[in-house]
Parts: structure tokens; C-alpha cells; sequence
């Protein structure tokens, strides 16, 4: 895949994110909601940056199954159910995308919700990518 990240100068310069990403390739990889979720099917993590971790994690786990890297994410959308708890822990988050998922930003959203599927879940994350 090649991705064009466009963060055009007459907007807002972007933190953690891309404007607008041109993708080209072949493959599309649609990601489904991930939460904190452990092997058993439990939702882990007291505070919203464990569950943060656990749900990249287990988003990006499922990308790799499907042969991508963090690199081909073109999108992903963020769910929170608290998006006030989520600005004040944005700059632990942002550190954690980065060791996770390194530096070639998808172009994101955060939604806040009223709850997610899993009860105890303060966020879920869902995207696409775009392979050769």
C-alpha cells in the first residue's frame, strides 16, 4: 500500500492524527470494534489508559492476523464514553499509540457514547486498512 498523509496548511495543524489519508492498494481490511477485552472474554484495566492499551492492542493483534501493519491503517475511529476523561489522558494515550503503533497517524475520530457492548468498557476502537 502507499498512504499519502494530507494535512493541509489551512486547517488546524493535527495532534495524534491525519487530516486525510490517500491510500492506494488492492486489499481492504475492515477492523472490527475492539475493547479491552482478555483472552476469556473479560474486560481488563481500572483506568482508561489500561483499556486504551488493551484495545490497540487487540485491534492491531487482528490487523497482523490479516497480513497489515500499523502503517496500512487508513482509519479509526475512536468510541469513549467519557471523551472529557479521554482529552485529559490524550498525551498518555498519544504515548502508548506511539510505542504501539508508531508515528503514521490514520485519520481518526473520537465519538463519545453512552456505552459500549461490553459494559465495562470505556472505549472501543474500530478502523480499516488498506493493503498492496
Amino acid at each position: 500500500m502507499t498512504a499519502e498523509r494530507i494535512n493541509p496548511p489551512d486547517l488546524s495543524p493535527p495532534t495524534g492524527f491525519s487530516h486525510a489519508v490517500v491510500a492506494t492498494g488492492t486489499r481492504l481490511v475492515f477492523l472490527a470494534g475492539q475493547t479491552a477485552l482478555d483472552i476469556d472474554g473479560k474486560v481488563v484495566g481500572a483506568t482508561l489508559p489500561l483499556q486504551f492499551e488493551k484495545a490497540l492492542t487487540n485491534l492491531l493483534a487482528a490487523l497482523r492476523s490479516a497480513g497489515a501493519t500499523p502503517a496500512d491503517l487508513a482509519r479509526v475511529t475512536v468510541y469513549a464514553t467519557d471523551v472529557a476523561a479521554y482529552r485529559i489522558h490524550a498525551p498518555e494515550l498519544g504515548r502508548i499509540w506511539r510505542r504501539l503503533a508508531g508515528r503514521d497517524y490514520p485519520a481518526m475520530a473520537v465519538v463519545e457514547v453512552v456505552r459500549l457492548w461490553d459494559e465495562q468498557a470505556m472505549v472501543e476502537l474500530d478502523g480499516f486498512a488498506v493493503l498492496p
